[in-house]
């Protein structure tokens, strides 16, 4: 394993930076690219914005708050898809074992490449030079032995900076990591590691595998490897499409029962073009719903037949809309709806995990029996 060459290329602020070189007068300057409204959510920022503390998946307004000179620009996504598929035929030149992540991150696997060059770093220097010759942009580039490593070493250097990982530092390099950097660790994970005391690589070392199994089921083992600089997972050049889905955020909460029932309807329209564009066959349809308070919840139905057709996901979309308790004091947010391949089991299991409302808590009145002495 420690003879790959793997090298991890993330763009740096990737539609921001886009936006900034093809507008002068916005380099420099706080950017954010986003929906300018009152609902509007920040899809990039710039590194200007982010020393206020913008970041993606923030709300505009709250963004506003933290940079009043923040300047909001429209998302232009098929532009944006364009470039990364220009950065794509450069990454080409050097291999065909590319994994790409999302439209602006990517795993190449160079340990024999086409141009038979030796050293990983050179492959990279030359990939960042050939993409800011190409389109004006800056890449951060991390090299390693796995994806684990050079996925953390591409976030250790950015912006536009290379990074290597070496298999005879990696573990002394893993020790000093915190956990929150680990690939997989979320919110979630990261509350119940610090609770076990672990906030470092050198600290979920010392805890067993069977434990960390017991504790984070499967992914237990992932962390377990991933401490001990273990990570075997092969660069993929496809990826099967585990699920399709949309999702609609509300310029303003809705919870009269007509009003959802007509946005459902739209959001079930939504769904079955991206179905019949991605020809997708899945028998798992998901309801996601994101309230007022931005607490959320999923509903999953599975069924025999593949759901393709409004006769079949607009009813089942309605029976799951019955699960949810929402009313004016309680008002929705966001509507989504997906359709996925998983198991009855394993997606009562993600609707438990991707659920963040609060437990309730109700007094209750006991009745006992009089004591007789």
């Amino acid at each position: 394993m420690t003879e790959r060459k793997i090298i991890h290329i993330d763009m740096d602020a990737f539609f921001a930076a886009v936006e900034q070189r093809d507008n002068p007068e916005l380099r420099g300057k706080p950017v954010a690219v986003g929906f300018d409204g009152p609902r509007g959510v920040v899809s990039t920022a710039s590194y200007e914005a982010r020393k206020y503390g913008v970041h993606s998946a923030q709300s505009i307004a709250q963004a506003k708050q933290r940079c009043p000179n923040l300047i909001i620009v429209p998302c232009r996504h098929d532009y944006y898809a364009k470039i990364s598929h220009q950065i794509h035929q450069i990454f080409q030149e050097y291999t065909d074992l590319i994994e790409p992540i999302s439209i602006d991150e990517a795993f190449l696997d160079v340990t024999h490449n086409k141009k038979g060059i030796e050293l990983a770093v050179d492959i990279a220097k030359e990939i960042k030079t050939r993409i800011k010759e190409a389109t004006g942009l800056t890449a951060s580039a991390g090299i390693s032995y796995c994806k684990f490593l050079a996925k953390v070493a591409s976030d250790n250097r950015k912006p536009d900076g290379i990074c290597t990982i070496h298999p005879d530092k990696a573990l002394d390099f893993i020790a000093q990591l915190p956990v929150e950097d680990f690939w997989g660790v979320g919110k979630k994970t990261l509350q119940k590691m610090h609770f076990m005391g672990i906030f470092n690589g050198a600290d979920l070392r010392k805890v067993s595998e069977e434990h960390l199994v017991e504790v984070f089921g499967k992914a237990g083992h992932i962390f377990y490897d991933f401490a001990r600089g273990i990570d075997e997972r092969p660069v993929i050049t496809y990826r099967e499409r585990k699920s399709v889905g949309c999702e609609q955020t509300f310029l303003e909460d809705i919870y009269a029962k007509s009003a959802v029932i007509i946005e459902l309807y739209h959001t079930v329209l939504e769904l079955l073009e991206r179905i019949a564009k991605s020809g997708f066959e899945g028998r798992t349809l998901t309801l996601k719903v994101k309230f007022s308070d931005f607490t959320q919840i999923t509903r999953s139905i599975s069924q025999e037949k593949i759901l393709t057709k409004k006769d079949d996901i607009l009813p089942l979309a309605k029976r799951l809309l019955q699960l949810v308790n929402y009313s004016s004091s309680r008002p929705i947010r966001l509507l989504g709806l997906s359709v996925s391949n998983a198991t009855s089991e394993e997606a009562r299991k993600e609707d438990k995990e991707n659920s963040t409302l609060k437990p309730e808590y109700r007094e209750l009145e006991l009745e006992f029996k009089e004591w007789k002495e």
